[in-house]
């Protein structure tokens, strides 16, 4: 068997790579790791949470967040110290050997490609409620085929792409944070006060009690899911470990004020058992404040969410099959790259399950989602856990060899490091005991268990 890179020194291989003029910017790098996470699991997600936990989501959203916000700074300490394409996937096999890069590389490989479908599904089917005569899967056809040309263009395209579709969705964010204030604070013309009551008012803060927290942060944890991004995307940016110091001090925190804010507006201005609340969260309270056509507005919003994280997963998606190829874990054929730097196979190759997903919406139009999500379910969660891990083991070395590219550190290591390990555990163990859960936790295990069993092989031929 081969050595396990995890004793290997740091050498100049590992440096981090040069400024690339035409590349990614800060600027970018900063939306692409907002706009990344900022989706449909906040916009319609978040009304799931509520309905399970009541005014208690709050709870729910901040320990998902915190949580999220702990793998991030791991993932951004890594990432700044040792930039690659392949980011989390590239360190697992520095840390752990050849099968975890592959394990963690091709699963997350497959979430994304899952989810592709799963976003452009979302937005046909917004597009189709405005133009009821074409079918949905014309509009998936649509969606990919746009995104995809996007994708094969220079990366730059790519990033401006991106950066505006984040703008528009942290505009929309803010201005909603903004009317959901004043609203709560009276402030809106015409409105009386509406203070904090619907806090408590309608069973107290926790309805359903502490059950209803746990239940409410196994609908939300996934929500925070995107933000791994920023730190593929700085592989190809002007100034690595610079730029994605700077996106990830800010993205993080920006983040969570979001969601919690967001959250907290909904369940201030309007009762948690509200069916509307439910149905459609951010429609019910703009309507309730009286803001006119209130759903096509967050209609259009939702659109530019999904069609956001869709462009920005199949940039994921390819960079992720094309630092498997780079490692000689994909074929090899996958690391050719165009003129402008585009790994346009594996651009192509990541888009395929895309492309099938319309035959799926045709024959299978009612249950494809279902099914799509439960194959991958829970493989963010995997992720993070071998972010956590090696992050443990790289920390460790790093400090021993080259404490100089540690410039973005891990808060409170190794302790929160651990601590994290322990609260992702115990989330696994609640999505098995958890009926609705469990079904995506057995696909995602069979898949894992597969995945891991090749890579482990690999490993052993080539030792």
């Amino acid at each position: 068997m081969s050595s396990p890179t995890k004793n290997r020194p740091a050498t100049a291989a590992d440096a981090p790579p040069s400024r690339r003029p035409g590349g990614l910017g800060t600027r970018h790098l900063t939306m692409i790791g907002l706009g990344g996470a900022i989706g449909a699991g906040l916009f319609v997600g978040s009304g799931a949470g509520i309905a399970l936990a009541g005014p208690g989501v709050l709870i729910s959203f901040l320990a998902a967040g915190l949580l999220a916000v702990l793998v991030m700074r791991m993932m951004g300490e890594m990432s700044v110290a040792l930039p690659a394409s392949g980011s989390f996937s590239a360190h697992a096999e520095r840390a752990l050997g050849s099968w975890a890069g592959f394990t963690v590389g091709w699963l997350y490989w497959a979430l994304i490609s899952v989810v592709l479908a799963i976003e452009a599904t979302g937005a046909a089917v917004i597009v189709h409620g405005w133009v009821p005569g074409v079918a949905t899967w014309v509009w998936v056809l649509v969606f990919m085929a746009g995104l995809t040309v996007s994708n094969l263009a220079a990366v730059r395209m790519f990033g401006e792409f991106e950066f505006w579709f984040a703008v528009l969705k942290v505009v929309a964010i803010v201005a909603f944070l903004v009317l959901g204030a004043l609203a709560v604070a009276g402030a809106l013309p015409g409105e009386g006060a509406i203070g904090l009551d619907n806090l408590t008012a309608h069973g107290g803060f926790l309805p359903r009690g502490w059950d209803g927290v746990l239940s409410g942060l196994l609908a939300v944890v996934f929500a925070f899911g995107g933000m791994e991004i920023v730190t593929l995307a700085a592989a190809e940016s002007e100034d690595p470990a610079r730029g994605l110091s700077s996106a990830m001090r800010s993205v993080v925190w920006r983040l969570l004020v979001f969601y919690v804010g967001s959250v907290a507006v909904i369940v201030l201005v309007l009762p948690w058992n509200d069916s509307k609340v439910g149905a459609s969260p951010f429609v019910a309270v703009l309507e309730h404040i009286g803001l006119p056509a209130a759903a096509q507005v967050m209609n259009v919003v939702l659109l530019a969410a999904l069609l956001s994280a869709l462009n920005a997963n199949l940039y994921a998606a390819s960079r992720m099959v094309y630092s498997l190829a780079e490692r000689g874990e994909a074929p090899k054929a996958l690391r050719a790259r165009s003129a402008s730097g585009v790994p346009r196979r594996a651009v192509l190759v990541s888009v395929t399950f895309g492309f099938v997903s319309v035959l799926l919406n045709i024959w299978w139009p009612d249950s494809v989602f279902l099914w799509m999500l439960n194959a991958v379910g829970a493989i963010a969660l995997v992720v993070w856990i071998a972010v956590a891990v090696s992050q443990l083991r790289l920390r460790a070395q790093l400090e021993r060899e080259a404490p100089e590219r540690l410039k973005l550190r891990m808060w409170g290591f190794p302790g929160l490091t651990i601590l994290s390990l322990v609260a992702m555990g115990a989330v696994l163990v609640l999505l098995v005991v958890d009926d609705a859960s469990r079904p995506q936790v057995i696909g995602t295990g069979v898949l894992t268990a597969v995945v891991l069993a090749i890579g482990v092989l690999r490993q052993r031929r080539r030792g």
